[in-house]
């Protein structure tokens, strides 16, 4: 395999529009890990991610015959931008197929560099299908994002610049994982460097395509994906990465949401770099390795791979980092409706600070707030609150990872109803123009909106929590209009924030 790859690693000659980015010391987080923690910055690329790399060496490639046929990808974002500006540079005409959930700053950005942009689909692989069928159909070259040997030799150039910049052995290496190119590259280069060195790639939980392929022993399709961290959302990973892959890795490493987004918020405090979910894949599994393996010394090294965010989306992941960062609980706290109970109940919290703090009368025996905390301590200070609570007669539930409570009801607390037939879930829907009017015009004309909370978080999906009156007769056509509108759903009716917050008096005792 090294014979094979290395030789065209070593003959890229990228320089006249591929930057040799700069790698560079994370003194804060290396404090919290405990080790020293370096960072290879492939957001300043002039497209803001690695991709650039790959594309310019596959297009670079090509003959003049090709060249002339023009080329076409598809991509969720980085690997367009990089397509985009290479045929620019080698004057090539190109086709970008993305799917509808690419954020707006990566679509603009594609056209900007003078590439012809189609919307397809509301995945990967949807768009792909469409762009090898344009492929064929106009007889241009297709640039595949990762499966291709050519653009796999140009991300490995990443793994030379990092061995020699860091100019002493690297005892840990971790890499985002989307479709496998870039970890397939830069894994096999440093395996062969620095034969000793622990590679890890990282993968986001919803999308863990790699993973699956390494237990199952080949490459498996998942049969969906979360699109929040949406550059490195691949239901499969390619044939060739993962070949390279399974023999070069030493393990994936998954991570959620919230813990991107207290990476986004890790690597910024060090940097000043505002990342992507997906671009700091490689520090949020790095935190969560070295947590679970303390004893771990030495120099650890991570791919910032990429900063295309939309800012409007910053908001969401400010939000979700607290939870990441374990900086904040959220509690459901029931207190007797008397007077001074709050003033107990806010002696115990004592000068701790307060994010959240809603109420409403509701129930002349027992009132239900919802307090948002500041945590110093994490976990342990959490739970250390709640034994308190506890102790002083206050029923406490913890709601600091319920998905509807800090989504919605923290903005939502003021008000209960009765409503018959009431049936509350909680949806995303595409966010895109008509979503809502394709929703209304599937639903029965006699099905009433009991209850509507919607927030844009500047994502790619809008979250939705509604209340919909829906007869005990009409349950099958329920379910199926359910099915058809294709979005995702989950029946919340008996979720506890409901049940205390916004649902019908005395639900939550039930």
């Amino acid at each position: 395999m090294f014979d094979r790859y290395l030789p065209a690693v070593l003959q890229c000659r990228l320089e006249d529009l591929v930057q040799e980015t700069p790698v560079q010391p994370m003194p804060q987080f290396s404090d919290r890990l405990g080790l020293e923690v370096l960072v290879k910055r492939e957001d300043l690329q002039p497209v803001f991610s690695f991709k650039l790399r790959g594309a310019y060496t596959k297009l670079k490639t090509l003959t003049e015959a090709q060249r002339r046929n023009g080329v076409v990808c598809a991509s969720a974002g980085n690997h367009a931008q990089g397509v985009a500006m290479a045929a620019r540079h080698l004057g090539i005409d190109a086709v970008v197929v993305m799917p509808a959930v690419t954020p707006e700053i990566k679509v603009s950005a594609v056209r900007k560099m003078g590439a012809t942009v189609e919307i397809k689909g509301s995945d990967f692989d949807t768009a792909c299908a469409y762009a090898t069928e344009l492929a064929e159909r106009e007889g241009r070259a297709f640039i595949h994002p990762y499966d291709d040997a050519d653009v796999i030799c140009g991300q490995a150039t990443i793994a030379l610049e990092l061995i020699r910049q860091a100019g002493r052995p690297i005892d840990y290496l971790f890499i985002p994982v989307g479709g496998g190119g870039l970890a397939a590259g830069v894994a096999m280069v440093a395996r062969y460097l620095q034969p000793d060195i622990r590679i890890f790639g990282v993968e986001a939980t919803e999308s863990a395509s790699m993973d699956a392929a390494l237990q199952a022993g080949e490459p498996v399709t998942l049969d969906s994906v979360g699109h929040f961290a949406e550059g490195a959302a691949v239901r499969r990973v390619g044939d060739t990465t993962y070949a390279i892959c399974a023999q070069m890795l030493d393990g994936i490493v998954t991570v959620d949401s919230d813990e991107m987004c207290a990476a986004v918020q890790d690597v910024y405090e060090d940097t000043r770099a505002i990342a992507e979910p997906a671009g700091v894949l490689a520090f949020a599994g790095m935190k969560r390795y070295f947590a679970e393996h303390p004893e771990a010394q030495g120099v650890s090294a991570g791919i910032l791979s990429g900063a295309n965010v939309n800012f409007a989306r910053l908001r969401h992941i400010a939000e979700r980092a607290a939870v990441g960062e374990e900086t904040e609980a959220l509690l459901a706290v029931t207190l007797p409706e008397r007077p001074a109970s709050l003033l107990g109940f806010c002696q115990l919290i004592g000068e701790r600070g307060i994010t959240e703090f809603n109420y409403r009368f509701a129930d002349p025996a027992e009132a239900h707030i919802f307090v948002g905390i500041a945590l110093k301590g994490g976990i342990a200070e959490k739970d250390e609150i709640i034994a308190l609570l506890e102790e002083n007669g206050y029923a406490v539930t913890d709601l600091s990872t319920n998905q509807m409570a800090r989504l919605h009801i923290r903005h939502m607390v003021g008000g209960r109803a009765d409503v018959p037939n009431e049936r509350m879930l909680r949806f995303e829907f595409p966010e895109r123009p008509g979503a809502l009017l394709t929703f209304l015009e599937g639903m029965h004309s006699d099905w009433n909106i009991s209850l509507f909370h919607y927030r844009n978080y500047g994502a790619e999906y809008g979250r939705v929590l509604m209340g919909i009156q829906v007869p005990e007769e009409d349950e099958v056509e329920f379910q199926r209009f359910l099915k058809a509108t294709g979005y995702p759903y989950k029946l919340e009716g008996d979720n506890l924030a409901y049940r205390m917050f916004v649902g019908p008096p005395g639900a939550a005792s039930n």
